[in-house]
């Protein structure tokens, strides 16, 4: 339970804290600004997703979050990194699109281990 722990709250808070800084930098540095536009996107759709993954990175950190919530998270979250990943190799080879993939591995060490906390937490209480 202890290691379970350990792993869940290491990886969650490495990717809450990258994805809230992503979602800040979306709205405060011009070069991401500038990359969303290279890529092919919208400026509404960068202001947009700097909301979500501000959302997002306080949905899955906080416990007192529901379960179905943070799994609504977790399932936005990986669309995100999937398609960042898709839009990153199609424009410019798939070497640049190993950050959202790096995310990606983060999303899943937490949403496996999340539902690992919850089953042991459970187990125990009965």
């Amino acid at each position: 339970m202890k290691r379970t722990n350990i792993i869940y709250w290491v990886v969650t808070a490495l990717l809450a804290l990258q994805t809230a800084l992503a979602g800040i930098m979306y709205f405060t540095n011009p070069e991401v600004a500038t990359g969303f536009g290279h890529l092919g996107f919208p400026d509404y759709f960068r202001q947009e997703l700097g909301i979500a993954k501000l959302v997002a990175a306080v949905v899955i950190i906080l416990p007192m979050v529901p379960l179905r919530v943070k799994e609504w998270a977790y399932a936005g979250l990986g669309i995100t990194f999937l398609s960042a990943f898709i839009a990153h190799s199609a424009v410019d080879g798939a070497s640049t699109g190993i950050a959202p993939l790096i995310s990606l591995v983060l999303l899943v060490v937490s949403y496996i281990y999340l539902h690992k906390r919850n089953n042991t937490t459970r187990l125990a209480t009965a």
